[in-house]
């Protein structure tokens, strides 16, 4: 299980605690949720770099601060440029509004 962990952490950076507690007080739920994650991100019809981008927009949209830089840390991974990122803050200005982008962009400016 440690694997999993470390390529969790290698997609979005910091690894929650929670995730380190459930690996221990419910190994079976957190090898389920190992399993979708996996499901979720590998390359398919949409690449995991496209994902990222939906991901950094949808996080941005929602105001989740920890999201954004999770997926932010995650999409450096992959080696998303910050121009590819300032698109997807836009989509998520339009529909989404000015806190979307300005939440956004003010984690790319610290983590990119």
């Amino acid at each position: 299980m440690d694997n999993e962990l470390k390529e969790l952490g290698h997609k979005i950076g910091k690894v929650p605690r929670i995730f380190r507690e459930l690996e221990k007080t419910d190994p079976d739920l957190f090898n389920l949720m190992m399993k979708l994650d996996q499901m979720v991100w590998d390359d398919g019809a949409l690449s995991r770099k496209t994902k990222k981008l939906i991901a950094i927009a949808i996080a941005a949209a929602l105001r989740d601060q920890h999201a954004i830089k999770a997926q932010m840390q995650g999409a450096h991974a992959l080696g998303v440029t910050k121009d590819e990122v300032e698109e997807a803050l836009r989509v998520a200005f339009l529909l989404a509004g000015m806190p979307a982008y300005v939440n956004g962009k003010a984690i790319e400016e610290d983590l990119m």
